[in-house]
């Protein structure tokens, strides 16, 4: 599996151009130092443009980036450039190829364009590079002018998993040449392999099942590191396309960046899929994890944030050992293409850089073009800046699609009869995403860019069968939102920040309250923690008490029904209904029935009254001209939070 490529992205500068990095002063002869790029998370976020808003912005865009990793091999150092998965989905310029223009074979894809301009040295696959199924994928990356390797998702498997036949090779090896400190070239060989979450499998089983398996991250690890080691790669990169969770290793995790870093033979590891920044403050006191130094189990790391945002550096110095290279010291680190200041603003970091520009504005303006459409009207402003604290516009839509698709898909079913019931969660809800990070679309024309910002990602929808017991424990899962309150005290934090918003279902059809001064019953990952718990209270359908044996359906996504999130009676084993339709679609074609929608909340859902008891959280700004109408909950102004939001107050 041996490549020899010559790229501009693997400089052999002067010696005299490398003391330009700290490192290089310590260069002897026998020393060089290598700067390791990475980009994650791209999700087809090349431009710096905002698509659902239909505005420029100064926070993403690989055009940015482009400009911290040309700035880097304009110092003539050794350097090479990754790419860490996630980059085919996750903007309307990605629904527009796969939907609207296709791919074809022999077509190229923006995002891969844009790669082969900037010249990347290689990348991995993604979750979500397989959401638009396989034949899309393989003809989407055929056109890359760089390997792209995966060791852990299989057409066929094997014994072991050396033994495996992989959906693209496993590994590759590149062979490069270093210059030392005294300005000699040396040869070098390089180790990549790549993993994803094997939990692909549920994610995407429509696509997947029957075409490919997933195995285990740190099991595909343990076999192909030695025999890259056998192949010659004097070091080895991973990239690691799940996140930084647990350092107990267990099988099938979904982040196991952590237990990675324990296979022996790995030098460096390039994480992402978490959407954070390490080293940065989300790693704070982790275990396994160390900001000080960059490492993760001491092994050197970065996760360079999401769309863009950041480029990830590491930086080695290898030292010759006879015939092959060791690492002697290391530093890590995220730079970011902005800067939010004190009062709120924006300061670009970076300009853009043009080729990278060039090689997507056909699709670009496509994009532009796809996104205006109209298909309909809405009278009720549909906004998301309190959809983690009452019911909301952005959700009942997607809710009320649904249940409208559902219904009529079951008619004429032994299922048609039973009562119907709808779930769905806030996506742009702040958060990581930052203060801008909300739905926010007007009362009048509702386009397409609308409907992609109200549902950010192509899931498809399902329907499951579950008891009034399972209603419940859906419910109670979906609580763990909230941090337990006290009755009777002040201005308390209200939203466990380390709670996803994807993962706050509201369930439309039946009516409940949230008692907060009881405990979570599960955690962050759906484990039960409090068996005895009872956050949901006076929970009813049609006006009265929920029957723990009813038989209910639930309209969701392919996501949720698989086991995403970890939900009570969503496992994959209570689906009854599977669409070959999406979310989306489904939205689009509810408003174009209904001409005008009025998807107003109706308070479905409202918080137990803890009297004297108040609470405090952060969301957008724009939220301020919403919070008097909001029902059901009595909201606040309490002043500026960090990082631009805005904090707000309820009276419980």
């Amino acid at each position: 599996m041996a490549i020899r490529l010559t790229r501009r992205g693997f400089i052999a500068g002067s010696a005299g151009l490398i003391t330009l990095h700290p490192f290089a002063v310590q260069a002897q002869a026998n020393q060089a130092h290598l700067r390791i790029m990475e980009t994650t998370d791209l999700h087809v976020h090349l431009f710096p443009y905002d698509y659902y808003s239909d505005r420029p912005i100064d926070t993403v865009g690989l055009s940015r980036t482009a400009s911290l990793i040309e700035d880097i091999r304009a110092e003539g150092t050794n350097s090479i450039l990754l790419d860490n998965g996630d980059f085919l989905q996750g903007n309307p310029m990605g629904d527009y190829i796969a939907y609207e223009r296709g791919m074809a074979e022999g077509d190229m894809h923006p995002v891969i364009a844009a790669m082969n301009a900037l010249g990347f040295d290689a990348s991995t696959l993604g979750n979500h590079e397989f959401n638009y199924g396989l034949p899309f994928l393989m003809n989407s990356v055929a056109g890359a002018a760089f390997p792209i390797v995966s060791a852990n998702v299989v057409k066929t498997m094997g014994a072991s998993p050396t033994e495996d036949e992989t959906l693209v090779p496993p590994y590759t090896i590149i062979e490069r040449e270093l210059t030392d400190g005294a300005g000699e070239a040396h040869p070098i060989k390089i180790g990549l392999i790549g993993f994803v979450p094997p939990q692909i499998m549920n994610w995407d089983r429509k696509n997947l099942e029957g075409n490919v398996q997933a195995r285990d991250i740190v099991e595909a690890a343990r076999a192909y590191v030695p025999q890259m080691k056998e192949a010659g790669a004097d070091i080895i990169i991973a990239l690691s396309h799940s996140g930084i969770g647990s350092a107990n290793e267990e099988d099938g995790m979904e982040n196991a960046s952590i237990p990675l870093a324990t296979v022996p033979g790995i030098d460096a590891i390039l994480t992402g899929h978490s959407h954070l920044v390490f080293p940065g403050p989300s790693y704070d006191g982790w275990t396994g994890a160390d900001n000080a130094s960059g490492t993760l189990m001491g092994v050197p790391a970065v996760m360079a944030g999401f769309w863009g945002s950041h480029m990830g550096l590491i930086d080695l110095m290898l030292e010759k050992d006879g015939a092959s290279w060791r690492v002697v010291s290391h530093t890590s680190e995220a730079r970011p293409i902005s800067r939010r200041e004190e009062d709120r603003s924006i300061t670009p970091l970076v300009e853009d850089y043009a080729p990278v520009l060039a090689a997507a504005q056909q699709e670009h303006d496509e994009t532009l073009a796809y996104v205006r459409r109209a298909v309909g009207m809405t009278d009720t402003p549909l906004h998301s800046y309190f959809a983690l604290v009452a019911d909301d516009p952005s959700v009942q839509v997607v809710s009320e699609a649904q249940m409208w698709y559902v219904a009529q898909q079951l008619v004429g079913t032994e299922y048609a009869d039973l009562p119907l019931l709808s779930a769905a969660a806030p996506f742009k809800a702040g958060g990581r995403g930052g203060p801008e990070y909300y739905t926010d679309v007007p009362v009048g024309p509702v386009a397409i860019k609308n409907v992609a910002d109200l549902y950010l990602y192509p899931n498809t929808v399902r329907a499951v069968v579950i008891t009034g017991a399972q209603v419940k424990d859906w419910l109670e899962r979906s609580a763990g939102m909230f941090n337990q309150i006290t009755p009777g005290g002040a201005d308390q934090v209200l939203l466990n920040d380390n709670f996803p918003s994807y993962n706050f279902d509201i369930i439309d059809g039946v009516t409940y309250q949230i008692d907060l001064s009881e405990p979570s019953k599960f955690d962050r990952d759906g484990a039960v923690v409090a068996e005895g718990a009872n956050r949901i209270v006076n929970l009813q359908y049609d006006g009265a008490p929920i029957d723990p044996e009813q038989r209910f359906v639930v309209a969701t996504n392919n996501y949720r029904a698989t086991g995403g999130g970890s939900f009570p009676g969503a496992d994959g084993s209570t689906i009854i209904f599977e669409a070959p339709d999406t979310n989306r679609d489904v939205i689009v074609r509810y408003i174009v029935e209904n001409g005008t929608i009025n998807p107003a909340a109706d308070a479905n859902w409202t918080f137990a009254p803890l009297p004297g008891t108040t609470v405090l959280f952060d969301t957008g700004p724009g939220g301020a001209q919403y919070a008097a109408s909001v029902p059901g909950v009595s909201i606040e102004e309490a002043g500026e939070g960090p990082d631009g939001f805005a904090r707000f107050r309820i009276t419980l």
